[in-house]
């Protein structure tokens, strides 16, 4: 043969196997068998290793792996991938339809439901029809390049089909099959290895494995449910899911247009029944609003849009006996009861201990150690006990005491008024709290103290080495050379890491500080209104209740932290340690035109996307709000504003400006 009929040959049999992966994992229609798909892709193997001239990374022989990568890179997301509120029952996504129908102001809308896979989110880019790069959620804002490894997937083509964007992004799923996963653990009971404890994990860690060879040797799978363009080209969710299938990607054949809230109860009652059928797990429905100009008018909370939720599926539940109740300390010194339990099979992983929440719920549950109790893992990383089997409980069985006193440092628990938990209000000299709060402050979305560990914040406190969080900064090289198993490279690690963590922003050192309901979000909010740590301290409550988002409970946290003279004595030391305390490098504004006034943005823009006018909103010295009441000053109105919104603006006689009028305003020619 000569040199260009092999070309030719290998680019036939390329394209022959794009073909086949096609018709076999997006269409579902495969026109070979396995066997000789297999032939097929054993002499386009062949030909390559003869021929490696012809090399081409997006070979479909490619997916064998063979990339070691010993860090993943980070990457930030454009658009973050955020977590969608979740709900157990009707009532609640009733309450959301509701909520959808009200800020809309109409009927006209409906809904897209998509079975919630249990795997683990991906994002992949693509350019000129190549991926160019596969990123995990992370933490929603940054996750890790893991593109070697997703291309071992054979269900993701290498190449796109048809007309496709020159640049775009695409969101989906990845997962293990169940036959898959079970054959891996036979492998493993056949070696005398331990198993894998259910699919889910399984396919996270080996999308972790630094080595794609490795990965491309377990069967992962992909699907995708969510097409990104910087300018849409479709108007629905649902026409960019068939978009995707017609450039050759993988998509569900069981999403469906469901025109009512009715529609959708249909949806999720068929397959909380069919999915028993299906060769991999999914524990819920996600329903989206199908209407992208809806979606944007619906708009986003901190956490998650408000165009979409995810129904999950009743747990299975188990029954098995509780043998003893052990008490845990957190960090903020709240108690947690938590069952010991006889281990019991449940849903993949074979469970031994399970959340009882509080005293409250164990007085309401009336368990008892000697119980037979009933467990389900309830969309929880902890199972929790839902009821007990009175049938079977010994006549003699005691009731259960809860304790009095902490099970770390003996301190009497208290129990405010109003809260269902005991707390220990040894604060400053529980072990297990003032570590908590170590860790915390070193936590990557905090200071980020990557060379210091969980266990080594443990061994530096019970060595008497910190005390506190300003201790940290304190540290010097012969102190943690001298810790257990601490070599020389390690400890200058550690040190180093500390002194990084001094040009941390001021959010993150904030967020780190643990105070009680300062989370990240609202930690950001706060170095934003007051700017620097000594203006939040001297803030009154009147003042923390003017900064978006925070409510009473928020406030007099804030206020009831910074009453005690250890946590003003702490400020004091992570200045002196120069951390950043203050917003240094907050974005300057352009004019104070729109200082201390309240703005609703609302409906669709043409010069701007609704997140460049907030933006906007914010260079001027304005504040975003999400709805509308009578402390709005302005609400900037775009087509397709919701006509409820619309009535409210104008019985409250706010004023309503065009996008034209908001430009014109902040240019300051019209008061």
């Amino acid at each position: 043969m000569s040199l260009f009929g092999v070309q030719e040959k290998i680019e036939s049999l390329r394209k022959a196997i794009s073909e086949h992966n096609y018709q076999y994992y997006v269409l579902a229609q495969p026109l070979i068998s396995d066997y000789e798909f297999d032939m097929l892709l054993q002499e386009l193997i062949q030909l390559e290793a003869k021929h490696p001239e012809y090399f081409d990374a997006n070979s479909p022989t490619q997916k064998v792996g063979g990339t070691v990568n010993k860090n993943f890179e980070s990457f930030t997301h454009e658009y973050p991938m955020l977590s969608l509120g979740n709900t157990y029952n009707e009532e609640d996504l009733r309450d959301f339809d509701q909520r959808v129908e009200k800020q809309l102001g109409h009927h006209d809308y409906e809904y897209v439901c998509e079975l919630k896979v249990d795997g683990l989110s991906i994002s992949l880019h693509y350019e000129n029809g190549n991926l160019l790069r596969a990123v995990t959620r992370g933490d929603g804002v940054k996750g890790d390049v893991v593109t070697d490894n997703v291309k071992t997937i054979r269900a993701l083509n290498p190449q796109l089909k048809g007309a496709f964007p020159s640049s775009f992004e695409v969101r989906g799923e990845i997962f293990m099959h169940r036959p898959a996963f079970d054959k891996l653990n036979q492998e493993r009971a056949d070696s005398d290895e331990p198993l894998y404890a259910n699919p889910r994990n399984v396919a996270a860690g080996t999308l972790k494995l630094q080595d794609s060879a490795e990965v491309a040797k377990r069967p992962l799978d992909i699907v995708l449910y969510q097409l990104i363009e910087n300018t849409p080209s479709v108007k629905t969710h649902f026409e960019g899911l068939n978009k995707l299938k017609q450039w050759g990607l993988v998509v569900s054949n069981e999403t469906k247009i469901c025109p009512t809230i009715d529609a959708v109860f249909n949806y999720i009652n068929e397959w909380d029944e069919k999915r028993k059928l299906l060769s991999y797990d999914i524990d819920g429905v996600v329903i989206k609003v199908n209407d992208y100009s809806q979606r944007e008018e619906l708009g986003f909370t901190a956490k998650s849009p408000r165009w979409a939720i995810s129904y999950k599926f009743k747990t299975e539940a188990a029954l098995t006996k509780l043998l003893s109740i052990d008490y845990q300390v957190g960090r903020t010194g709240a108690i947690t009861p938590v069952a010991n339990l006889e281990p019991v099979f449940l849903l993949g992983t074979t469970v031994k201990r399970a959340s009882l929440h509080n005293a409250n719920e164990i007085e309401r549950l009336d368990v008892r150690v000697g119980d037979f109790v009933f467990v389900e893992k309830g969309g929880e990383i902890i199972p929790k006990i839902t009821g007990v089997n009175f049938s079977k409980r010994q006549m003699d069985l005691p009731q259960n005491q809860y304790i009095t006193h902490c099970p770390d440092c003996h301190t009497e628990l208290i129990r405010k008024e109003g809260e269902a938990q005991h707390y220990c209000p040894n604060e400053s000299n529980c072990p297990t709290q003032v570590i908590g709060k170590i860790q915390h402050f070193i936590h990557r979305k905090a200071l980020d103290i990557n060379s210091l560990g969980d266990e080594t914040v443990e061994l530096l406190y019970m060595q008497g080495l910190i005390h506190g969080l300003g201790d940290l900064f304190t540290l010097k090289y012969e102190q943690v050379i001298a810790l257990e198993r601490m070599a020389e490279k390690s400890a200058l690690n550690l040190l180093e890491g500390i002194n990084a963590a001094k040009s941390i922003p001021f959010p993150r050192v904030l967020f780190g500080l643990g105070i009680r309901y300062v989370g990240e979000t609202v930690a950001k909010k706060l170095a934003k209104h007051f700017k620097t740590i000594d203006a939040l301290m001297l803030a009154n409550k009147e003042e923390l209740l003017q900064v978006d988002e925070i409510g009473e409970r928020i406030a007099d946290s804030i206020i009831e932290y910074f009453s005690k003279d250890k946590n003003i004595d702490l400020i004091a030391q992570l200045k002196q340690a120069g951390l950043q305390l203050a917003n240094l490098h907050e974005e300057q504004l352009l004019s104070e035109k729109l200082k201390g006034k309240a703005i609703v943005i609302s409906g669709v823009f043409t010069q701007f996307s609704r997140d460049e006018i907030k933006h906007l909103v914010e260079q001027h010295g304005g504040k975003n709000v999400s709805s509308i009441s009578s402390k709005t000053d302005y609400v900037v109105a775009g087509d397709n504003m919701g006509p409820a919104k619309l009535e409210k603006a104008v019985s409250l006689k706010i004023p309503i400006l065009s996008e034209t009028d908001f430009i014109t305003l902040i240019q300051n020619e019209i008061s």
